[in-house]
């Protein structure tokens, strides 16, 4: 099928970018602007063209085998309704956050290292969840993952560089736990192809090998997730980073690299046990009330944001825990409305940022005043990810709601109300101090965020009001491909082989 060789463009686009703009960058002005905008509208085009593909290949599945080695020999990168899932959500926030980095990024000093990372980033989330080689998953992981690093420590100040330091230090550790749990299964399997490794781990079933390695996946995808007790790194990262960094660590980045791998790993591969399920549920819990409560507490906006997607984070993972498609559809919406609303958010919070508005609540008052348009991205946001009707974020959280009430968790569904709630509590609190009230005389002089800043928060405003037409079943295959790739769990692994064969 010659629509298949689209597939290596999602890799090899960023890449090439990446290439270009740290070669010709400095040079050619305003040529890492022009290239990152196509290079990001280039890859959300191929993502539309992929998924009407998809759409009508037989089985819904795409195969690209790397120099024609077809599987386990060779190395593949497959598109399944999962991954589909995952490389539309990265590349339409990469794109919007593109557009408005180009003139918020104005204000740091070398704008072409920015994009030069920025695009390494988009190619390693990319990579992460097309690739069919879990060794192939580990590389993109950590070429994403070396790229935020960087970028987190952009500004080059002190606050940046420690958060940076720390989230490397966090970040490494996560990648020994996930390389060591890597070599352990290729020694006990013999293969490094995921649909190859879950055919064999079917076959030697009944040893204590599999709880083993899924303890040091869980630790790892766990820290890279920002799931308590492993969030130690995100808040500092996330409010120290450039506003558009943040936007994309918490709106993609914890969920290619940590969720999506999470899920694709135990239930494709090592096959979710009613222990894993479990094990997972509390922890996402524990994160919506420890989450909501500190974000509760902070006055530094960027950060009560951090904390925020920390509590968002548990309520994607506890609708995976439940183990039932109602849950597990749930929990995917809510990681597309999450990935819209917390990025519109940091961007409005880089928006007064930008415009001399500062990060500290105590300090702002009014600035709805100065900057309307930007309060009014910033409310939007704040009613959709507290789970308020009739915004996208309503819908997910109360189908994770009824799917906790329906597998008969009371407990889990009053701490999801409890969560929603606290959530709710905090961003009226971001609304109360920043922006009404008497404007102060700090603020009275800032203006309104440039142009192409306000066009991404206007179009990811626009997600967050409509979100909710998701749910029309002409809308609905976009979540329901991804939940069923789940829900199949290690049967995943026979649908590849047997297309691979074809």
């Amino acid at each position: 099928m010659a629509g298949i060789n689209i597939i290596p463009l999602f890799v090899v686009i960023p890449l090439g970018a990446a290439f270009l703009i740290s070669l010709f960058g400095k040079f050619i002005k305003r040529f890492a602007d022009i290239a990152a905008i196509v290079t990001s509208m280039s890859i959300l085009i191929c993502s539309f063209h992929v998924m009407m593909l998809l759409q009508n290949t037989p089985g819904k599945l795409l195969i690209y085998k790397i120099g024609g080695w077809a599987p386990p020999f060779g190395i593949c990168l497959v598109i399944d309704g999962l991954s589909m899932f995952m490389l539309f959500i990265i590349s339409l926030i990469g794109f919007f956050v593109t557009v408005y980095s180009v003139a918020y990024m104005e204000k740091y000093t070398d704008k072409p290292k920015f994009f030069t990372l920025f695009s390494l980033m988009i190619c390693g989330m990319n990579g992460a969840v097309i690739t069919g080689d879990i060794f192939n998953l580990f590389v993109f992981l950590e070429i994403a993952s070396i790229a935020s690093y960087a970028l987190v420590a952009f500004g080059t100040g002190h606050e940046e560089l420690e958060a940076s330091f720390k989230y490397a230090i966090m970040g490494s550790v996560a990648s020994c736990f996930i390389f060591m749990a890597i070599a352990f299964l290729y020694g006990f399997t013999s293969t490094l192809n995921m649909a190859d490794m879950a055919r064999v781990l079917i076959y030697k079933q009944g040893n204590s090998f599999v709880p083993f390695v899924g303890v040091l996946l869980l630790m790892g995808f766990g820290l890279k997730s920002a799931l308590i007790p492993f969030h130690a790194w995100l808040p500092d990262a996330h409010s120290s980073a450039p506003a558009p960094v943040s936007a994309m660590l918490s709106g993609v980045l914890i969920k290619a690299l940590g969720v999506y791998s999470l899920v694709r790993i135990f239930f494709n591969i090592l096959g979710a046990t009613q222990g894993f399920l479990s094990a997972l549920m509390f922890l996402s819990v524990i994160s919506i009330i420890i989450g909501g409560i500190l974000s509760l507490s902070q006055w530094n906006l960027k950060r009560l944001m951090a904390y925020s997607s920390i509590g968002q984070i548990g309520y994607i993972l506890l609708g995976i825990g439940l183990g039932t498609p109602l849950g597990i559809f749930g929990a995917m919406f809510h990681l597309l409305n999450h990935s819209v609303m917390k990025s519109l958010l940091f961007l409005t919070a880089g928006s007064i940022d930008y415009a001399g508005g500062g990060k500290d609540l105590r300090e702002m008052s009014g600035i709805s005043k100065s900057m309307p348009f930007t309060a009014k991205m910033n409310l939007i946001a704040s009613l959709s990810v507290s789970g308020i009707p009739p915004f996208g974020g309503f819908f997910s959280k109360l189908i994770i709601i009824v799917a906790c009430l329906q597998k008969g968790y009371l407990g889990y569904g009053v701490c999801a109300v409890i969560g929603s709630i606290l959530t709710l509590s905090a961003f009226m609190k971001v609304q109360k101090f920043a922006f009404f009230g008497e404007i102060k005389d700090s603020s009275r002089n800032i203006k309104e965020a440039p142009l192409l800043m306000r066009f991404s928060m206007a179009f990811l405003a626009l997600f967050c009001v409509i979100g909710g037409l998701m749910l029309l079943p002409g809308m609905r295959f976009f979540i329901s491909d991804a939940v069923q790739v789940v829900v199949k769990g290690t049967g995943y692994s026979s649908v590849i082989l047997e297309a691979v064969l074809k």
